[in-house]
């Protein structure tokens, strides 16, 4: 229902005009993603301008790729984005139980009561769903309990292959890394067309030597990092077009080049650069049989460093004596290019254990997808090992909404009806994923609330294949409880930002370009 059908037929005073507003954008957005959750969960086509196509069901992915104009819609963008960042996953759990928040709290407003109210007692619901929740966990025991598998096989939707690569991943990496809080195992993934899945210990540098001259097999590898272009530091043109100006480029030059001869008699054999090389670098190093890798990404150079346990060095840092750049070295026993997938593998650095985990894709199409449904997986697995499992489909929300009805038949004043948005929330999710396989939500919700309350079980849900109730956990479906966790605090917080906005007044232009004529408040485009 739109916000002026709302208000033609109740005569809502104007003073909701923004709650109404905003609440219809936070409910496209979540119409958007809540097609694709679920084991039986559809996949979305996002289509730009030059008629490029994304097909996927990544929740995050879609959100983020989708065109969005409304400020309110932006705002569950980037809560989802940020829970997508801490987490790796649940950012469609999120968005649809936002949705179902402020879709209550809506009603409840139209109804009479104060949003303060409503406010105050979803914060009581979300804590206290939220301490019920992490109450009903179940830890894992290390990175090699088997449990993993299924967490990576529901969060991996359900591709036998990409499970078997991620355990196999967090095992070789191992607890103590898994539960570093810089650490994240799905930056190890790497998606290729024409690759075989594999998971080593090393790192793959995307890029390709310098020229065919380099070798392609080095061993006993000395690594050296340029953070940097590697060639002469720059001289202004002005200054080359006069005498002292020009011998100070000359001066450069052969600084440069005394500084690679120190390379290469350090031993150095691999160079990678952020930047590109200029031709006499290219001509020295190729001679000397060093092996030079161009326009390596930030990311890819910061995992080098620490794998092979060398310094970042500018290229001003080439006219450090011998005895200091020797510090700046890293070291690995193997490093050779991949003719075929075109990439560089650095095997066994003396820094820091490092698990790569390469996934195959039969063509280009779908690599990006096969990367973003390994991320997932991944995130999930490093996740679960972090905060333990719950229930999954749907169940471990029910369970909560049952304590949540518990505490709602003792409270009194207004914010209980705060409580009621929580609770629509929490069963948003099962209803969403039994409607997504082609049962009635109201029904199954109603009968697994009953078969939970009957049975003392908190792992009870619908088995999507025969819409019968069945257990979860003996059936494999698990997910992460930081998941899930995040994903109530991500869906409390949007619905309490929305629910606080009293009035949308449009800013003035503060030197902006006045001739952009977009206003998202005027259109409210979602």
């Amino acid at each position: 229902m739109s916000v002026k059908q709302v208000a033609s037929g109740s005569e809502v005073d104007e003073r909701f005009a923004a709650l109404l507003t905003n609440a219809n954008a936070v409910r496209a957005i979540a119409s958007a993603v809540e097609g694709t959750i679920g084991s039986k969960g559809l996949d979305t086509m996002l289509v730009d301008r030059y008629g490029e196509v994304v097909i996927t069901n990544d929740g995050i992915t879609i959100l983020t790729k989708m065109e969005v104009n409304h400020p309110a819609a932006r705002m569950v963008i980037n809560t989802a984005r940020a829970q997508e960042e801490e987490v790796g996953d649940g950012t469609t759990t999120a968005t649809i139980m936002a949705g179902a928040l402020l879709t209550e709290g809506v009603n409840q407003a139209l109804r009479g009561v104060p949003v303060t109210r409503i406010i105050e007692g979803v914060r009581k619901g979300i804590r206290q769903a939220i301490e019920a929740m992490e109450a009903r966990s179940r830890p894992v025991k290390g990175a090699d309990d088997p449990i993993l598998r299924q967490v990576a096989l529901v969060a991996g939707r359900e591709h036998d292959d990409i499970a078997d690569l991620t355990v196999k991943a967090a095992s070789m990496v191992g607890e103590e890394k898994l539960r570093e809080p810089s650490f994240k195992l799905a930056d190890c993934i790497v998606a290729q067309e024409g690759a075989e899945n594999e998971v080593f210990m090393g790192l793959i540098i995307d890029r390709e030597p310098l020229n065919d001259a380099m070798p392609r097999k080095l061993e006993d590898v000395r690594v050296l990092i340029i953070d940097d272009d590697l060639e002469p530091e720059e001289i202004e043109e002005e200054a080359l077009s006069t005498e002292a100006g020009f011998a100070r480029y000359l001066e450069i030059k052969e600084e440069f080049k005394k500084g690679l001869q120190k390379v290469i008699d350090l031993g150095v054999n691999l160079i990678l650069v952020d930047g590109g090389v200029s031709d006499d670098a290219e001509e020295i190093l190729t001679d000397a049989g060093v092996l030079v890798m161009p326009r390596v990404s930030g990311a890819q150079l910061k995992r080098a460093a620490e794998h092979t346990g060398a310094r970042m060095l500018k290229r001003t840092g080439l006219k450090k004596r011998k005895k200091d750049l020797e510090g700046y070295i890293g070291r690995a026993d193997e490093a050779y290019v991949d003719e075929k997938l075109e990439h560089l593998r650095l095997v066994g650095g003396r820094g820091k254990p490092m698990a790569t985990m390469l996934v195959g894709a039969s063509t280009e199409e779908v690599v990006d997808e096969r990367e973003r449904i390994a991320k997932d997986a991944a995130a999930a697995v490093q996740a679960a090992v972090r905060g333990g499992v719950v229930p999954g489909g749907g169940a471990i929300e029910i369970a909560v909404a049952r304590d949540i009805e518990s505490a709602r038949a003792g409270m009194r004043g207004m914010a209980a009806y705060g409580l009621d948005c929580v609770l629509e929330a929490l069963k948003k999710p099962l209803g969403q994923i039994v409607s997504n396989a082609g049962f009635n939500p109201l029904e199954k919700v109603g009968d697994v609330m009953a078969a939970q309350a009957e049975g003392d079980s908190d792992s009870l849900a619908i088995d999507c294949d025969t819409g019968e109730i069945a257990d979860m956990m003996s059936m494999g479906v698990v997910d992460p409880t930081l998941v899930k966790v995040h994903a109530l605090k991500a869906a409390g917080e949007i619905a309490e930002a929305i629910l606080r906005i009293d009035t949308i007044i449009k800013k003035k232009d503060e030197g902006g370009d006045p001739a952009a004529t977009e206003d998202p408040l005027e259109e409210m485009d979602f």
